[in-house]
């Protein structure tokens, strides 16, 4: 047969009447999609290798470029949607796996846009957050089963000796993403805002460049299985440490950066040699049971001497409630979960998009879980995976979280256009990718205030939603599902979600 021509997911459309060949657009895509012909003096544009990141169109000074998404029409057939039929097309022509970045963009119900809060009205007026005080300040840790005084000098002083505790302004942390999956710059900005605002940021595992050290007093680092940059100068420097079990993106598998985004920094960084691919086992080769799981979440605290908490971050599965309870009987002083809309640098597609459940699940069954065994003090619960506005965070600390990670939305703050090229390391934005001339694209002074205005925003939203609620601190709010209704939800989700239906009242 012949050689069949991939077909383009998007179409550059250029008015050659404002198109002033200024080369703007040849210059700065980094998928080499536009060439200039010198002899000719024009410019023409190869759709079969644009990524859909809309870098040119907005470049271009006299907005001559538009780019498309191709509609290009196959024979409508339901159960043959041209989404699978372009992916046997690429695989039939490389015989490879299909990788893809950020996370799973397919049509599964999201619970967070069928659950409505609840509002004050007369018997519980409501709370006017510009002129009370509202507290959104969260505590990540262990929690004593009581609290003991004693008085001194007629002075109530605590007698209880408290464990360590992650102090937050906001319950929203900065997720994991990795040096080499994302951009030094990007990872300062991300830094620098945390910082700034009083919140966490997490290294992913890829270590701590030295040029954030400034930073890691309110840095998370983790522990992988490849146990990148892990030494005891990355664990002391650390505010908290997390052992990565899993990732909602592709849980049960492990990860690999390529030889060539391994530069001389990352090497450094990484502790591996330069140019080397960094590869992370899909399982920890010391973890085969929670015994080995605890003996790692000890070994850790013993080293920082029990100055830190130590949590272990795990994809949210069909039997997300048991698990959860052995990593907290391990020892962890948290259990982060990272649903089925988690993002991601780099996972095959077909992992991304059909393994896993929704993190709203995974919340109200791990509470319901640990709460039904008498251990929810013991640890703090982080939900992670595809939040994207401060709706979704209030709903989750409703459902039992305690705190959340964003990652896809802090990048999207920066300028990333969720053209799910990442695994690439072409990223026109300067966000995910190694390539110094890409990368000097994101001022981190600049990104730094564009993330810390997303909290800034998301905390006075939050706010606003508390005060309708008549509630004036964040942790009257948590496990509250009394403040939830669902619709559009069969009895099943319902008893899940422990919430009642919309029109049912307390």
């Amino acid at each position: 047969m012949a050689k069949i021509k991939r077909i383009c997911e998007f179409l550059v459309e250029r008015d050659e009447d404002k198109c002033i060949k200024c080369q703007a657009c040849v210059r700065m895509c980094s998928n080499d999609v536009h060439k200039y012909d010198g002899e000719e003096n024009t410019i023409r544009s190869e759709s079969s290798k644009c990524a859909g990141c809309h870098f040119c169109e907005q470049l271009c000074p006299t907005a001559a470029i538009t780019i498309k998404k191709n509609m290009y029409a196959l024979r409508e057939n339901y159960n043959w949607q041209k989404e699978y039929v372009y992916d046997i097309l690429r695989q039939a022509e490389t015989g490879g796996v299909i990788l893809t970045g950020m996370g799973c963009d397919k049509k599964y119900k999201n619970y967070f846009d069928r659950i409505v809060l609840n509002a004050s009205q007369v018997t519980n007026p409501s709370i006017d957050p510009l002129r009370e005080p509202m507290e959104l300040k969260t505590f990540i840790g262990k929690k004593p089963n009581s609290i003991r005084f004693t008085t001194q000098n007629e002075e109530k002083m605590l007698k209880t000796e408290i464990p360590p505790q992650l102090e937050l302004e906001i319950p929203i942390m900065f997720s994991a993403m990795s040096f080499g999956s994302i951009s030094l710059n990007a990872m300062k900005s991300l830094a620098i805002a945390a910082k700034k605002f009083g919140t966490c940021w997490n290294t992913g595992e890829g270590g701590l460049p030295e040029q954030l050290y400034p930073y890691s007093d309110k840095c998370i680092v983790q522990v992988a299985s490849g146990r990148f940059g892990v030494d005891i100068n990355y664990l002391e420097k650390a505010a908290a440490i997390e052992i990565k079990i899993g990732q909602g993106a592709k849980p049960g598998i492990g990860g690999h950066l390529p030889g060539e985004k391994v530069s001389a920094e990352i090497s450094r960084t990484r502790i591996i040699p330069e140019g080397t691919d960094a590869l992370s086992p899909a399982p920890h080769h010391d973890i085969y049971s929670i015994e080995d799981l605890k003996q790692l979440v000890f070994a850790l605290k013993e080293v920082t001497l029990y100055k830190k908490i130590i949590g272990v971050k795990i994809a949210a599965v069909h039997n997300i409630a048991p698990i959860a309870t052995g990593v907290i009987r391990a020892g962890a002083d948290y259990v982060a979960i990272d649903g089925i809309r988690g993002g991601t640098g780099a996972a095959p597609k077909i992992i991304r998009d059909n393994v896993g459940i929704p993190v709203e699940i995974a919340i109200a069954a791990v509470d319901q879980r640990l709460r039904e065994e008498g251990i929810r003090n013991q640890a703090s619960i982080i939900a992670a995976g595809g939040f994207r506005k401060s709706s979704d965070v209030v709903k989750a600390i409703a459902l039992g979280a305690d705190a959340v990670y964003i990652g896809s939305a802090a990048l999207i703050s920066l300028g990333c256009h969720l053209c799910q090229k990442c695994y690439t390391g072409k990223c026109n934005w300067g966000i995910a990718t190694q390539d110094p001339y890409l990368t000097k694209r994101l001022n981190p002074e600049i990104g730094a205030e564009r993330a810390y205005n997303l909290l800034r925003a998301w905390s006075l939203e939050i706010k606003e939603m508390l005060g309708g609620m008549g509630i004036n601190a964040i942790e009257s709010l948590r496990s509250n599902r009394e403040q939830l209704r669902g619709f559009d939800l069969n009895e099943v989700e319902l008893k899940f979600l422990g919430i009642k239906h919309v029109g049912e009242a307390w």
